[in-house]
């Protein structure tokens, strides 16, 4: 049995999303999954006795009376709220109690507490937050997209391990490409950071590293001819980019409807605004903890509550976090002397 724990407080419109969410994927998942809902008991019994197809022999609802607010400082309310949605879910998972965690809450908290209850594995300097982004080809995978916004050059070896490692185990790329963000290709171009991370990567093992990337080599999927998986970069970089790409997409969807509005009835559009859409890929990963963690936007609709169970799930069965120990392990994820 496979259990993922679901932060049902922590969306915008919760709990309603996030149980619509969880009857959504469960519909969708092996009856060996179950999803464990997370918060205030009576509100998540109200929200599922108005949700049509919940399989309820298949959903636990586990209480937990205190919530985290979308303004409150991190640490401060973990340590405050000890039986809030989040570290109530966490805390099952560190028990041995569920096998993943799932929240559209606080990001900072989520970080936090994450960090507090599983702890980091054994090698890793900092836990990072992947983020798939869209591209002409097929999803690539930045990292860090905003939880570490200052970092040396072998913290970002780290990300590019991380990275490599849930390409292969979730996105099923055997090889994964990894390229690090640069405002050129040129081994001399970058600060100082970014420089020692290039001649790091080339010389680290274990790693398909491409070189130097630019931000122009994301939406392409591709540098120089060859298709991108990973891209490492510090999270101040990471989320600048990450916040242009989601204006950028609804840029072009509004200058479509405004502009050209019969094009969107075409029927290949519909695939076209499905790669574009964030809810398609459900949530991101915060990857380098003891466990499997997946952050949502606050403001995620059913369906990216569906995807982020869905991506769990994966992460779950292909053993994600032993996989990222193995390879911080002696001899392995790190950088050269």
């Amino acid at each position: 049995m496979i259990r993922i724990a679901l932060d049902a407080m922590g969306g915008d419109n919760a709990p309603r999303v996030e149980v619509e969410g969880a009857a959504q994927a469960l519909r969708e998942l092996p009856p060996e999954f179950r999803v464990q809902l997370i918060g205030r008991s009576a509100d998540i019994e109200t929200a599922l006795a108005k949700t049509t197809g919940a399989d309820r022999s298949r959903i636990d609802v586990v209480d937990a009376p205190e919530v985290v607010g979308m303004g409150e400082k991190p640490l401060a309310a973990i340590r405050g709220k000890p039986r809030s949605s989040i570290a109530v879910g966490l805390e099952l998972q560190k028990k041995g109690d569920s096998d993943a965690f799932i929240s559209a809450g606080n990001t900072g908290a989520v970080m936090a507490a994450s960090t507090l209850l599983l702890r980091l594995h054994p090698g890793v300097q900092r836990a990072a937050i992947g983020t798939l982004f869209p591209t002409a080809t097929q999803p690539v995978l930045v990292l860090d997209a905003g939880a570490n916004v200052d970092c040396d050059a072998r913290e970002l070896v780290g990300f590019a391990h991380l990275g490599t490692v849930y390409a292969r185990d979730v996105l099923g790329r055997s090889s994964p490409a990894v390229g690090l963000l640069n405002v050129g290709e040129e081994d001399e171009k970058g600060n100082a950071v970014v420089k020692e991370a290039h001649q790091l990567l080339k010389q680290t093992p274990g790693i398909r590293y491409v070189g130097n990337v630019e931000g122009r080599d994301i939406p392409a999927g591709e540098c120089r001819g060859e298709p991108l998986d990973v891209v490492a970069c510090d999270g101040f970089v990471g989320n600048v980019v990450l916040k242009f790409y989601e204006s950028a997409a609804r840029v072009f969807v509004s200058l479509m409807k405004r502009e050209v509005p019969e094009v969107l009835k075409l029927a290949g559009m519909t695939n076209v605004l499905k790669v574009l859409d964030y809810a398609t890929y459900g949530g991101a990963p915060l990857l380098g903890v003891r466990g499997v963690v997946i952050i949502c936007h606050g403001s995620s609709p059913a369906k990216a509550i569906r995807n982020a169970i869905r991506v769990a799930a994966q992460a779950v069965r292909s053993h994600l976090s032993d996989d990222i120990a193995a390879e911080f392990a002696v001899g392995g994820g790190g950088v050269p002397a």
